[in-house]
């Protein structure tokens, strides 16, 4: 006798529905590989058949959510296995399916904890308690409840193993759902567009109602890069700084892949996620007008004064002060060991006219700017980049910028550079620097530039 079982799952995906459930019901079926499978499915606008086709599995079309018809379907098929994504299949529904079909075991999921009469409940999501089932499943079902039993494709493991670099540039990942049936994405870019040093990865499939219109937003945007119907998920959560997400199975993928992140609620069926997200101090909004306010406050470029630094901020940029790369352009080109920068740092703690900051962004250490000989009329500046970063220098120089003029209330910046950095050259001429004077330090020509408040 063959130890082969028949499965059919029972779940829809539409425009209106979303992905998710069918996505998930992929990752379970995967584990079953010995077995027969068929999906039964409305051909609703916006469904996922094709996708279930190209994984391998037989789709049966269903032309309405009847009982009567998938009595028949189980019988015919000779079902022993049904598994039922549905939020409208209930505990009535399964019971006389149990009933008329005595050999029939039945897996029903479950996010929002709802009464079944099922062998095994499955609620795959973090925040599931198996205890808040009480009273609502048979004594002879089996509870998989919680991060034990999250549902994850083999990319997810495969991508967190992977070395995360830093991005030059804050990287989002965006994803309101498969189908975005709130609509969100191109308001929430609207958001992001007023945030610089920002770039944008959008995820979405073809059940997205206004996809062609989300094409035409982001075609003209080089900080936007959209994802339609992506199988790098995964690879683009690891390689992200920050996510905005909706409460849902994407939560449960971010939450593995440790992806900071902030939830947009789109759905009555996502309030026990809500709950979850919240209790663990994750940001969840339903209104876009706090969302902006939330992300002006994290993600703003921060001016971290060196006297309030961590001690491994302070080991930080020491590294970064003592790469050759960063060094070969310092008046002192000698290593500085822990205990004089530490030392140095605590000294400028009561200087009036010295002052060093720490640039970040979110997560982002994007350099150091500082400011010495500080007067009323004038104060020198300099800065260095992260060493494992390219092109933030003109953020740096926008930040001394509107600092020097702006806080400080100078009349004129003046920077002294090597006249064989070429690099740092061009960078304060963009900046419409001058050249004002030259001089020799240590048999290296030394180019002091100068820019005037008037002619910024």
């Amino acid at each position: 006798m063959s130890n082969h079982k028949t499965i059919l799952f029972r779940a829809d995906a539409s425009s209106t529905i979303g992905t998710g459930h069918i996505m998930r019901d992929l990752v379970l079926a995967k584990q079953y590989p010995n077995d027969k499978i068929y999906f039964a499915t409305r051909d609703l606008e916006g469904n996922l058949n094709n996708k279930i086709k190209e994984s391998g599995y037989e789709v049966i079309t269903l032309k309405s959510n009847d009982i009567d018809k998938l009595d028949k379907i189980i019988k015919k098929l000779d079902i022993d296995l049904l598994i039922i994504d549905h939020y409208e299949i209930d505990y009535d529904f399964e019971k006389k399916l149990k009933t008329q079909n005595s050999k029939l075991k039945i897996l029903s999921f479950d996010d929002t904890y709802e009464k079944h009469y099922c062998d095994i409940l499955l609620n795959h999501n973090i925040y599931a308690d198996k205890e808040r089932y009480s009273g609502l499943v048979p004594d002879f079902c089996e509870l998989r409840c919680g991060e034990k039993y999250t549902l994850l494709r083999e990319e997810f493991y495969k991508a967190k193993k992977q070395l995360k670099t830093q991005n030059s540039k804050l990287k989002i990942f965006l994803a309101m759902g498969g189908s975005d049936s709130a609509n969100l994405n191109i308001p929430i870019l609207e958001i992001l567009k007023e945030f610089e040093n920002l770039n944008v990865d959008v995820v979405t499939t073809t059940a997205n109602q206004k996809l062609k219109e989300l094409e035409s937003y982001c075609k003209d945007k080089k900080w936007v890069k959209l994802h339609v119907n992506s199988k790098t998920i995964a690879k683009l959560m690891r390689e992200s700084d920050f996510g905005i997400i909706t409460p849902s199975v994407t939560a449960n993928e971010a939450y593995f892949m440790e992806l900071a992140f902030i939830a947009i609620k789109t759905a009555y069926n996502q309030k026990e996620m809500v709950e979850f997200l919240k209790m663990n101090r994750y940001g969840v909004f339903s209104d876009l007008t706090l969302l902006k306010k939330y992300l002006k406050s994290i993600l703003r470029i921060q001016l971290k004064n060196f006297s309030s630094l961590l001690l491994s901020e302070q080991k930080m940029i020491l590294k970064w002060r003592n790469n050759p790369s960063v060094r070969k352009w310092m008046f002192n080109q000698d290593i500085i060991d822990l205990e004089n920068h530490i030392k140095y740092i605590s000294s400028l703690k009561d200087n009036k006219d010295k002052i060093y900051f720490l640039v970040k962004q979110f997560s982002n250490y994007l350099g150091v700017i500082d400011f010495t000989q500080i007067t009323t009329k004038s104060a020198y500046i300099g800065l260095y980049s992260n060493p494992d970063l390219k092109s933030v220098g003109a953020i740096l120089m926008k930040n001394i910028i509107e600092y020097g003029f702006g806080k400080l209330n100078v009349e004129n910046l003046l920077s002294e550079v090597f006249s064989d950095n070429q690099k740092a050259i061009s960078l304060y001429k963009k900046f419409n620097f001058k050249e004002i004077d030259r001089k020799l330090v240590d048999n290296r020509e030394v180019i002091l530039m100068e820019l005037n408040n008037e002619n910024r």
